[in-house]
């Protein structure tokens, strides 16, 4: 996305102009390639205001991944249709992260960036683990809010391997989806038909065109709307 197509600076606030900027730097050359300085003079602003509105880098990604993964959980439905099955939502969530990293390295590259960084990782367990309780939860209905945020560090690792893993001859996407809800949904004691059920789901959808759908989508939000996380 160039520097033309960023929407008319009048109608955004400082923080909205720094937080396009940064999210179509990122898109173009990753987060480590990208400096603050870049993202003053994309959003048009100087270097204080970027500070002043987002206080430093990792703030600044942490705001953008608590946006996407909002944006991933609540309009995932709107992109394949509405989905009142919460394994097969789930699915549709996990499938979306998963292809949107194979669609760029510098995806791939931020996603790896957020599952390190102590702010951004913990932001990631946190609002995954309270998606996970109010989609699995039937599935255990002993667990305390606790259980599912202990568990969903270990179901994140797992992600984040995935999504750092690119594919290649061999390690396809269906075999990286397969393996990964495999392993995923056990852990949330998802029965093992349910889960042939969520695979079987997958290749009736395209994810590959509806991931880069998907992110364009974000982006054009991304231009109207006010972030507020």
């Amino acid at each position: 996305m160039s520097k033309n197509n960023l929407p008319a600076q009048e109608e955004m606030s400082t923080r909205d102009k720094v937080l396009y900027a940064a999210a179509t730097l990122f898109w173009e050359k990753g987060y480590e390639k990208t400096t603050m300085v870049e993202v003053a003079a994309r959003a048009g602003v100087n270097r204080g205001s970027v500070f002043f509105a987002v206080k430093n880098k990792e703030n600044l990604l942490c705001i953008l991944v608590s946006y996407v993964l909002e944006r991933t959980f609540s309009s995932s439905h709107l992109i394949v249709g509405e989905i009142h099955d919460p394994v097969l939502s789930f699915t549709v969530e996990a499938a979306l992260q998963l292809y949107m990293a194979e669609s760029r390295e510098e995806v791939r590259e931020m996603v790896a960036v957020a599952y390190t960084l102590p702010t951004t990782s913990d932001l990631i367990y946190r609002k995954t683990a309270k998606r996970l309780s109010e989609l699995f939860g039937a599935y255990n209905p002993d667990w305390e809010e606790r259980d599912f945020f202990e568990r969903e560090i270990a179901s994140g690792s797992i992600m984040r391997g995935y999504m750092a893993r690119p594919c290649d001859l061999y390690f396809t996407m269906e075999r990286k989806m397969r393996v990964f809800l495999e392993t995923t949904l056990a852990i949330y004691n998802v029965p093992k038909e349910k889960t042939e059920e969520a695979v079987s789901f997958l290749s009736g959808f395209d994810f590959e065109d509806i991931a880069g759908r998907a992110i364009r989508k974000l982006l054009d939000v991304l231009k109207v709307e006010k972030v507020t996380c």
